[in-house]
């Protein structure tokens, strides 16, 4: 399969993906610039993006952002042909600038993915995941990424003493976790809460094995030298989603806003999903670049790129860094 697709073959994807837009088609406010974020999944660790439209940032930036569910693998040929304008699979950015696309990645709002490692019940540690089969979404995502990661901390290797199991959805995933298909899964929030509900074992939540930024946004090269104003607004719009979001005082507006947008309506549910977001929040989107190096580094063994990739050649945070002097003083 080509690494490009054609302009004509994005558009009849981005159409197909336009059933699941998260936000209103409506036409944009007067005055406002229509800007379109494609997301990944439909998942509660997006809270920031949706904070900072919820509450108007973007608004106050001059900005009407519609958020599109769209494929990772997608996304950034559909932002480097322009039918988007920023791939919020942050992730997939860094693995298409890893593969030599131009694209960077301009802000992270999460130090590591948000998920546990759930196993059976009768599996109390890591040795006994030995010979046993792991639930993962798909070869080089983050749930593999995330697995092979963590167990190489704990000395197990894949390949040698266990294997995985390709299940695209969290909820597919959780069901074979839930059939003894699998003898482990790795699972984003709320699966793996509702995992442990039904007895099942958290070995590991990623935020305590593992450091490489998640979340955010990229964009073309093309158009980080194009339109720098524009990545500048949006970066600020969403830096102070994530700002408010991470702040646990506004805790209880945030479950509002998971009841809205996730249909999350048992709010002790929404109050632990909240809990594991924030343990690994980036409040003021400042990165570990060594983090950010693992990931890239990652990403070359996926991909097989044998020539060494910096992080600094994935990223520009110039927007970020700037963004977060302006409102430290004050100016919002």
């Amino acid at each position: 399969m080509p690494a490009f697709l054609g302009r004509s073959g994005v558009a009849i994807a981005l159409l197909a993906a336009a059933v699941l837009v998260c936000a209103s088609h409506s036409q944009a406010q007067p005055g406002l610039k229509k800007v379109r974020v494609s997301i990944p999944a439909a998942n509660v660790t997006y809270l920031p993006f949706y904070a900072a439209k919820d509450r108007g940032y973007y608004k106050d930036e001059g900005i009407d952002v519609e958020f599109i569910l769209m494929p990772a693998a997608l996304a950034s040929t559909a932002a480097l042909t322009g039918d988007i304008d920023y791939n919020g699979a942050v992730t997939g950015v860094v693995a298409a600038a890893v593969r030599g696309q131009p694209i960077k990645a301009v802000i992270f709002t999460m130090s590591s993915p948000v998920q546990g490692l759930m196993a059976k019940a009768e599996i109390k540690n890591f040795q006994q995941l030995k010979s046993k089969k792991i639930a993962v979404s798909s070869p080089g995502a983050t749930t593999d990424l995330a697995t092979r990661y963590t167990l190489r901390r704990e000395g197990l290797e894949f390949g040698r003493d266990y294997s995985t199991v390709y299940v695209a959805s969290e909820a597919g995933r959780l069901a074979a976790l839930d059939a003894g298909i699998v003898d482990a899964a790795m699972l984003s929030v709320p699966e793996n809460i509702l995992a442990r509900q039904k007895g099942f074992n958290e070995l590991a939540f990623s935020g305590d094995y593992i450091e490489f930024p998640q979340n955010g946004f990229g964009a073309s090269i093309k158009k980080i030298k194009d339109n720098p104003d524009e990545i500048y607004r949006m970066v600020r719009g969403t830096l102070r989603g994530l700002m408010f979001v991470s702040d646990n005082k506004n805790k209880d507006a945030c479950l509002d806003m998971i009841a809205k947008h996730w249909s999350v309506k048992n709010r002790a549910m929404a109050s632990e999903m909240y809990d594991y977001m924030v343990r690994v929040m980036l409040r003021d989107g400042a990165i570990n670049m060594n983090g950010l190096q693992a990931l890239v580094d990652q990403q070359r063994e996926s991909a097989k790129v044998s020539e060494p990739i910096s992080a600094a050649q994935v990223i520009d945070y110039s927007f970020v860094e700037k963004a977060r002097k302006e409102l430290a003083a004050g100016r919002q």
